[in-house]
């Protein structure tokens, strides 16, 4: 008798459904999709060009912190205006 080895790994079918196909039209590169991600979880899809830029010039460890910090904020208006405002503080931290 063979018994088979339980694994993690998911049947390639239920990851290719849980892929948004219709939003990847035209993203091509890694910077891209993060950008697009992260305009997505700052309800703010209408600067996503600005976000996939950020994604592509600035250190993600910079954009991942700022990340984490809108993630921990509560009663937010604006998480774009406070994502830009918490870059701008890593960003002058890091310099000094």
């Amino acid at each position: 008798m063979s018994r088979r080895k339980k694994t993690n790994f998911q049947p390639l079918k239920i990851l290719l459904d849980q892929y948004d196909w219709e939003r990847k039209k035209y993203i091509t590169r890694e910077f891209q999709d993060y950008g697009y991600r992260l305009s997505c979880e700052l309800n703010d899809e209408s600067h996503k060009a600005l976000y996939i830029k950020l994604a592509k010039e600035l250190p993600r460890e910079i954009l991942e912190q700022a990340r984490t910090f809108i993630k921990d904020a509560h009663n937010v208006r604006n998480k774009g205006r406070l994502f830009m405002w918490k870059i701008k503080e890593l960003r002058r931290n890091s310099l000094t």
